[in-house]
């Protein structure tokens, strides 16, 4: 059995219907021997340029084990899938089971705006006098210092 990292971006609109997706592609990869150890529902991301017209993508990244015959049935049926926009999937030697740096960036990217808010303080105006007595005082002196 091969270790394999899947990454999928998916048509946005699927992003509220990720769960009957998941449960279908979760099928699929049973049903050509492989087995999930790991799943990163990473979420709704801006992509780098415009793909089939969408400018978002949802994106997932899963940890699978099969064997590489199944892997060329994989790439087939995710090619001709039309909820899947792009796939990637690699061959690794051993599955990393902690959390993605994509998933880590899209945690710390929903609790940013919440904390800027807080720390940011709107600065205080201050108004500035108009002190036109002392600016012409001030013009005096110097020409009596002439």
């Amino acid at each position: 059995m091969n270790n394999y990292e899947l990454t999928l971006i998916l048509n946005p609109d699927l992003s509220t219907k990720f769960d009957e997706f998941q449960k279908k592609f979760e099928k699929t990869l049973t049903d050509i021997n492989f087995k999930i150890n790991k799943l990163e529902n990473i979420g709704r991301r801006q992509l780098a340029y415009s793909i089939l017209n969408h400018n978002k993508g949802h994106y997932v990244i899963l940890q699978i084990e099969g064997p590489s015959e199944s892997a060329l049935e994989l790439e087939s049926k995710l090619k001709y899938d039309t909820s899947v926009i792009r796939h990637l999937l690699l061959k690794v030697d051993s599955p990393s089971l902690e959390d993605s740096l994509l998933l880590v960036e899209s945690r710390e990217a929903k609790k940013v705006p919440i904390e800027e808010d807080q720390l940011q303080e709107k600065p205080k105006v201050t108004p500035v006098e108009n002190n036109d007595a002392d600016e012409s005082a001030d013009k005096e002196e110097a020409k009596d210092g002439e």
